[in-house]
């Protein structure tokens, strides 16, 4: 759900570099039609996407920080891939009708080509998430473990209350 009601986005974003004379980049419009008057989110999974995008933009952000060959031009159209997935077959989101992948990123592919540079920062990421998924998993095996071992432990007592009982009814 979006808030331009019967106006097209590139109008919106016509409207928005008028008054700020700066281009409205994709991640801009999407916020900026995704949002009440009031600032707060049109919906809430409105919102979570806004939080996925600003999150992603601050990785691109600290990895471009530390790597001067990494190239901030298309980070807006990464980022939208990356959370809101591929763009539909002829079609580029934010764009309006007409405007096609080829005629907005100047080649078919180019959005979905990262540097060296990104590809190796992408993939230092994703090992840094392996590692930490298998140390949550790692924690997680020995709460079992140490949850069955009590469980074992007052099985036993139990069985012993019961023998124990047993032997003084008869």
């Amino acid at each position: 759900m979006h808030t331009v009601g019967s106006r097209s986005f590139v109008s919106v974003a016509k409207v928005e570099e008028a008054s700020s004379s700066k281009k409205v980049r994709r991640l801009q419009l999407f916020e900026i039609t995704h949002k009440k008057k009031d600032g707060s989110p049109m919906t809430s999974e409105a919102g979570q996407i806004m939080e996925k995008l600003k999150e992603k933009k601050a990785e691109y952000e600290a990895v471009a920080s530390n790597d001067s060959s990494f190239n901030l031009e298309n980070i807006d159209n990464r980022i939208i891939t990356e959370v809101l997935g591929p763009e539909r077959y002829g079609r580029v989101r934010f764009q309006g009708s007409g405007v096609t992948p080829t005629q907005y990123f100047r080649s078919g592919s180019q959005q979905y080509m990262p540097s060296e540079s990104q590809a190796q920062a992408e993939v230092q990421r994703l090992r840094d998430q392996i590692a930490q998924m298998q140390a949550s998993i790692v924690e997680k095996i020995a709460e079992v473990e140490r949850k069955y071992e009590e469980l074992q432990q007052q099985l036993r007592r139990m069985k012993q209350r019961g023998r124990q009982r047993q032997q003084r009814g008869r």
